[in-house]
């Protein structure tokens, strides 16, 4: 069942659309009332439907101008076209698809290399419909690794109060007991001393973060490794790192290479990264690695007999296209190193003196500037009382660009910024556009009464 649910506000109305979009009955198209809770009796021409729906979905915002999204909104028309050419391929169909499945184990061992494991041919992996599933494959490792050290408490999970929202998903749905670290003052991710501080003997892993979503900036994975390494010298307690790079993990190889903070550190068991963030996929396509295969027990790897081959699956999803997984391996072919390397430093370069720029405008200060992951959150000075963070939002938004307000979690709900996150095709054109937007804008929010409105993402 749908999330969203209400009535049209005028069932009898009619659409006005053109006639001419009716093909073969000119009157048809704007007679047409699109149905909102139950299906038509007839069907309509392929022409028909597609510019009627085409005519409602006008209504979204442009993907291009969403600088909320970490989310790829622009590949080359090549990558669309093998897309739409891969998109009836069932990626479980491992035996009727061979190659595609081929395609997904170059993927993995692509990643392999990029996140230094010790042993490729120890790495076990797959692909996934994104990080949320990809962070719950990892959880669920964890969870059993702890289980077989035949501890009586309840399982916990220690990680900042930044982490996606999918890890409390995962502590719910499998009765892990999440030990969340506030965020306090200046500090908005975790430490390495926060880290242990929550550590015990039912601690069943730590959650780093490369790339927080609420700033842009990178936990200290290599300082809480080499604090549990501490721990388990002096408790004996050998806890894990998961290493939540949904973002990071495809910007530090090629921006950040002399970083520690993947297969390099023993403690790091798992990784996960987000095919269709700076993975430059179009969505939904992640990726989960584990450094050896004692990082995975075996009996959460299912043998299937499906459609005339057996199989191995650890996925929680089954069905799913093969396109995803197709122009990841394009955009590794297409771009190499170099290009990967050319393609993140460019919105590393564009949110970097987006962010600079912001800051000389006056009104505005930066809690970080674009220079980890190509993201920055920026609030209003202390002295600015005719507007605040959510009024610059709304009337960004009337000019298109869609700028995320909100505050920050518990502890630091009096802090509220906004996000601005720099993709692939976000130019400097477009940077230079957005400021003199907040230029023209800034005179008027100054004189304006205050009405509080959010940005909802």
């Amino acid at each position: 069942m749908v999330l969203h649910k209400g009535k049209a506000t005028d069932p009898d109305r009619k659409s006005g659309a053109n006639p001419l979009y009716a093909g073969a009955y000119p009157a048809l198209a704007a007679n047409i009332r699109l149905p909102h809770d139950s299906l038509a009796e007839d069907p309509l021409p392929a022409d028909t439907a597609l510019q009627l729906v085409r005519d409602e979905l006008m209504l979204d915002g442009n993907a291009r101008l969403n600088l909320a999204t970490f989310v790829t909104t622009w590949m080359e028309p090549q990558a669309r076209e093998l897309m739409a050419e891969c998109v009836d391929k069932n990626m479980i169909d491992k035996d009727e698809y061979p190659q595609t499945a081929e395609l997904e184990r170059r993927c993995v061992n692509i990643l392999a290399d990029l996140w230094h494991a010790p042993d490729p041919t120890e790495v076990m992996g797959c692909s996934t419909t994104g990080s949320s599933e990809a962070c719950m494959l990892a959880g669920m490792a964890f969870k059993r690794r702890w289980s077989k050290l035949g501890r009586t408490g309840k399982p916990n999970l220690v990680m900042g109060a930044n982490v996606q929202v999918c890890w409390e998903k995962f502590c719910e749905y499998w009765e892990v007991e999440p030990r969340l670290v506030p965020m306090d003052g200046d500090r908005f991710h975790l430490t390495a001393d926060e880290a242990i501080a929550r550590c015990d003997e039912n601690t069943i892993g730590v959650v780093a973060i490369l790339g927080s979503t609420f700033d842009g900036s990178y936990e200290p994975v290599a300082e809480i490794a080499a604090a549990l390494d501490g721990l388990q010298e002096r408790s004996g307690w050998d806890i894990p790192v998961h290493v939540d790079g949904a973002s990071g993990a495809m910007i530090a190889p090629f921006l950040d290479p002399e970083l520690s903070w993947d297969f390099r550190l023993p403690r790091v068991a798992s990784i996960n990264t987000s095919g269709h963030k700076y993975g430059l996929v179009y969505p939904g396509v992640g990726w989960v690695l584990w450094r050896d295969k004692a990082a995975l027990p075996d009996e959460l790897v299912f043998n299937v007999n499906y459609l005339g081959g057996d199989m191995p699956t650890f996925a929680l999803n089954f069905s799913r296209p093969g396109a995803e997984v197709a122009a990841q391996y394009y955009t590794f072919v297409r771009l190499g190193r170099e290009g990967f390397r050319a393609v993140q430093q460019a919105s590393r370069d564009v949110a970097t003196q987006l962010a600079d720029g912001i800051a000389e405008l006056g009104p505005f200060e930066l809690l970080t500037r674009g220079d980890q992951l190509p993201v920055f959150a920026f609030t209003t000075k202390a002295d600015v009382e005719g507007f605040d963070v959510f009024d610059v939002s709304r009337r960004l938004r009337e000019r298109g660009w869609l700028v995320p307000a909100y505050t920050f979690p518990e502890n630091r709900t009096d802090l509220a910024v906004l996000r601005i996150v720099v993709r692939n095709g976000f130019t400097h054109d477009l940077a230079d556009l957005l400021l003199d937007d907040l230029r023209r804008l800034l005179p008027e929010l100054d004189h304006r009464p205050r009405r509080r409105t959010a940005f909802h993402h």
